[in-house]
């Protein structure tokens, strides 16, 4: 896990100039230490608005039924599990940045990281809403989860629905605690610059007593590293299973072996680009610009080209089985 053995003398820099470390500090702890600042009520403002209206459309499909979003007609019935599909998508780049590209070594993944994963948790805590509300029967989502139950009632293992119950919220809890254990060192810089009582008293709690020392180091990146190889494999599995939503279904032309590496391809490519478009808002509206660098949306572009390009070819290879195989559907 040591670092002292790999030579970073020719790699690009990761922070333009050679700012101290007090600097970096001072220029990330800033939208904390001024909070609330007129930058943060705007984007605030904005934030709510899209919430406000996110609300009220939820609001209409409880009071109306299903039937307002069009499925009532077969070539629409997966509406709101594509918004599902949708938002798990754009999940997978907060644990692709923080934990592949970290055990590949990727320097450059260190401006975006804490921001990609916590937008991994909220985008996850969005798709959560469309499975609940595509069941129809809002109020029994305990029956997606296998429990005892005095009705005798077991959940049908067969069903897509189900294996996604599971699946994202495996990704969910990792993501969570991944996203935490790395902000663990970020929480107790925050505690020992504060001087409100409040702040100070919140952030010792959830920095667990982090004192900076070499020890503390050392159990953080074995657990990191730990945490980085355990949710790897769950990009790739859990769009996987997502695609199953589509993919077992008995709907002509939507069960094909194609969806999976698919839809994985897709999830990266974009959730990259839901990314890279707040990111750029971000570094511009909080003076980021020598954290969060141009080097840095480059080789996401580059990313967001392959992974697009892979996106590219499966539609291709889509339409062409659909001609090729002479099937009327």
């Amino acid at each position: 896990m040591s670092s002292a053995a790999i030579d970073y003398t020719h790699e690009p820099p990761v922070v333009e100039g050679k700012p101290k470390a007090s600097e970096l500090d001072a220029t990330i702890a800033a939208p904390l230490d001024q909070f609330p600042s007129r930058t943060w009520w705007i984007l605030f403002a904005v934030t709510l608005s899209l919430l406000s209206i996110g609300v009220f459309c939820i609001g209409m499909t409880l009071y109306e039924g299903l039937g307002v979003w069009g499925v009532n007609q077969p070539v629409s019935w997966g509406f709101d599990i594509v918004n599902f599909v949708f938002w798990v998508g754009i999940g997978h780049a907060g644990t692709l940045i923080s934990a592949i590209l970290f055990l590949l070594r990727q320097r450059w993944r260190t401006g975006i990281a804490r921001f990609a994963e916590a937008m991994t948790i909220f985008a996850v805590m969005c798709a959560g809403l469309f499975p609940l509300l595509h069941t129809g029967r809002q109020w029994l989502p305990m029956y997606l989860t296998p429990y005892p139950n005095q009705h005798g009632l077991w959940v049908n293992f067969t069903s897509p629905l189900v294996w996604d119950v599971f699946a994202v919220s495996t990704y969910f809890t990792v993501s969570l605690v991944f996203w935490y254990i790395g902000l663990i060192p970020d929480l107790a810089t925050l505690r020992d610059r504060t001087t409100s009582k409040i702040k100070k008293t919140i952030y010792s709690i959830f920095s667990l007593g982090w004192r900076h020392s070499n020890r503390h180091w050392q159990h953080y990146e074995r657990a990191y590293l730990i945490l980085a190889g355990f949710a790897t494999p769950l990009v790739l599995s859990v769009h996987t299973i997502v695609s199953f939503d589509f993919a077992v279904s008995v709907l002509p032309g939507w069960h094909t072996t194609i969806f999976p590496p698919y839809f994985v391809a897709g999830a990266v490519f974009s959730g990259f680009a839901m990314v890279q478009n707040v990111l750029i808002f971000v570094r511009q509206a909080f003076n980021l610009k020598h954290i969060i660098m141009v080097d840095h949306l480059e080789k996401m572009n580059k990313i967001m080209i392959v992974t697009g390009s892979m996106v590219g070819y499966a539609y291709a290879m889509e339409f062409f089985i659909a001609w090729y195989s002479g099937n009327p559907f």
